[in-house]
Formats: C-alpha cells, structure tokens, sequence
C-alpha cells in the first residue's frame, strides 16, 4: 500500500473534475478525498495498492475531456486507512 497527495493545476475546476477522479479511485479501488482550493487547484489524497495508485496518476494527468491539466505535483505520505473515495 501506498498514499500520495496530489495537486493538479490548469484548467481543472468547473470542468467535472472531481467527479470523474472520484470515479476513477473508485474504479480502481482506492481511497481518499479530492476537493477544490481557492487557488484553482483541485487537492487530491489517495491511497491504495502501488499499481493502481500509479495508473491513477496517469489519469489524472490527463483528467477528464473538458480539463487542461498543466502541472501535477505529488508528494508521499503516510497511510491513513480511508474507507472511502469522497469528494469534499
């Protein structure tokens, strides 16, 4: 098991984006939160098994169809045991 925190940056609030990664980590079986910041940024903690944290990664520099994600920044952390994917 594995846990990140994920900011993403660009054109990524008003688009869907949090619905569609809460679709995906629930796709992929992981467990977390996304919400959006003031700044514009869409804040992402996640954690889960290593091969599915890294294919959400992928996805998540793309995001969905209507976003322009123009930087990803992660950085490790700690296990939380969440239960559940949710947006907040």
């Amino acid at each position: 098991m594995k846990a990140c925190i994920i900011k993403v940056l660009g054109k990524v609030q008003g688009v869907g984006f949090r619905f569609y990664t809460n679709k995906k980590a629930k796709e992929l079986g992981l467990h977390g939160f996304v919400k959006n910041m003031r700044d514009g940024s869409v804040y992402i903690e996640v954690e889960g098994e290593e091969g599915k944290l890294d294919e959400f990664i992928i996805w998540v520099n793309h995001g969905p169809e209507w976003a322009r994600v123009d930087e990803v920044i992660i950085q490790s952390k700690p296990l939380e045991n969440f239960v559940d994917f949710v947006v907040r």
